[in-house]
């Protein structure tokens, strides 16, 4: 007891709570209890973003004093943020020596990067599990955005910076395609958004990114910057793949703010904003735009995805071109007007498109009722291999023997960790699936 001690401590009669005063936080700051011009603007708040554990200290405190002296709750929405941990899951802290150091990883994978995988790692509240090399996956992505707008600007040295999307004459289906897409990355980002969802909406953008933009729209509109058939057909796909980087990078600026600000600085016209920071934010656009023409691209991207996954269980060698043929009980003519997209993106000599037909010694595969075939004579040694595929199947079945036997030992399921157990029969069925291809593709070759 402090009071019978000898320095004879009194205890003061006037006391507040510790977190009194945060109470009044969400108004004192404005200028409370005066009705100041900064109190009528700013309060209520819209959102407050804080840690859950302090709900009952600070978070509600602040909606009791809010509704007792100003009548309204202090803000909207609150936003509970995650912990950041070590990859073994424990709290980071300096006397445990698990931490790490934002100057360190930001010298060396950059702060956009930085940004990008700890945002990438967060569920809506949770906690996420961090270690230094996790940082590669922003890097890596960073890396592509800079590549993508590198072979960009290499290809618009003839470009007018202050050419519009209106602009753009004869839009092929590639083009609208992407224009599709982006409208609904922006779409479901704003979405995404309005629900805190910031994985998510990171995720969409990522997506549209590195597979629409580079890995699709990019590789196919080559042919048209390097070969165009007219000064419009090339002017029409720079055009448009400005249009896209440029909304693009306004929508990634809140998330990766330093690489997006530069390439804008590099693309903009001089009539545009001086910064990205200040741009307006794309617009949600219902309905979308080239919905049929975004059908039937997708349909042509799964049976390019359908050629190449053929060529590869096939193992026909890269530098081998095969003739493709497209076949269907259904009328698919208008598949002809996109060839080029099929022979540049499936490496294939030619493609042809008949009547439901079947071909004799053809590795095949059927999508959306389009039947696949690609010819194996003289593209394969037929022979060789039957050989390969008949070795590998009987390593296959050898260990998917030897798994059995594990999953069949009592004492094995019963005493070693469940997780090792589940992967030992994710195991099992990963091979019961690569020995059914397999002897698919043999039957393929008799």
């Amino acid at each position: 007891d402090p009071s019978t001690g000898t320095e004879k401590w009194t205890q003061d009669t006037d006391v507040l709570d510790t977190w009194f005063s945060s109470w009044l936080w969400p108004f004192s700051t404005l200028g409370w209890p005066q009705k100041t011009d900064d109190l009528n603007y700013f309060y209520p708040g819209t959102t407050l973003v804080t840690a859950a554990d302090i709900i009952f200290f600070w978070v509600a405190r602040m909606i009791m004093a809010g509704l007792e002296f100003m009548d309204q709750i202090p803000f909207e929405h609150v936003y509970f943020n995650g912990t950041v941990r070590d990859s073994f899951g424990k709290k980071m802290s300096k006397s445990a020596g698990n931490g790490i150091d934002p100057l360190d990883v930001i010298e060396k994978f950059s702060t956009d990067a930085v940004r990008y995988t700890v945002i990438q790692l967060s569920s809506q509240g949770q906690d996420i599990k961090l270690a230094e090399k996790d940082f590669e996956m922003g890097r890596n992505f960073s890396n592509k955005i800079w590549n993508s707008f590198r072979f960009l600007k290499m290809n618009l040295d003839d470009f007018n910076k202050q050419s519009q999307l209106d602009d753009a004459a004869n839009l092929e289906l590639v083009d609208k395609w992407i224009l599709y897409r982006l409208d609904l990355t922006i779409l479901n980002l704003n979405k995404h958004l309005d629900q805190f969802r910031f994985q998510d909406a990171l995720a969409d953008i990522y997506s549209f990114i590195w597979n629409d933009f580079c890995d699709w729209y990019l590789e196919l509109i080559k042919n048209r910057l390097y070969q165009p058939e007219t000064p419009a057909q090339r002017e029409t796909c720079q055009i448009v793949a400005v249009y896209c980087l440029k909304k693009i990078m306004i929508c990634l600026h809140p998330f990766m703010p330093f690489i997006t600000e530069e390439i804008w600085q590099l693309l903009r016209m001089n009539n545009e904003q001086m910064s990205i920071m200040i741009c307006d934010w794309p617009a949600t656009i219902e309905p979308i735009n080239f919905n049929n023409e975004a059908d039937e691209f997708e349909l042509i991207k799964e049976l390019i995805v359908g050629i190449r996954n053929i060529k590869a269980e096939m193992n026909i060698a890269g530098n081998i071109k095969p003739t493709v043929i497209l076949s269907s009980d259904k009328d698919i003519s208008y598949l002809e007007s996109s060839r080029t997209y099929f022979i540049s993106q499936g490496q294939i000599t030619d493609i042809k498109f008949e009547d439901n037909q079947i071909t004799e010694l053809a590795s095949s595969s059927i999508i959306n009722g389009i039947h696949i075939q690609i010819p194996l004579a003289g593209t394969i040694n037929i022979d060789a291999e039957k050989e390969r595929l008949n070795k590998e199947l009987q390593k296959k079945e050898g260990v998917l023997k030897s798994t059995t036997a594990k999953l069949a030992n009592k004492s094995f399921v019963e005493k070693a960790p469940p997780h090792i157990v589940d992967a030992e029969h994710n195991k099992r069925r990963e091979i019961e699936n690569d020995i059914a291809k397999l002897k698919s593709t043999l039957k393929q070759l008799v």
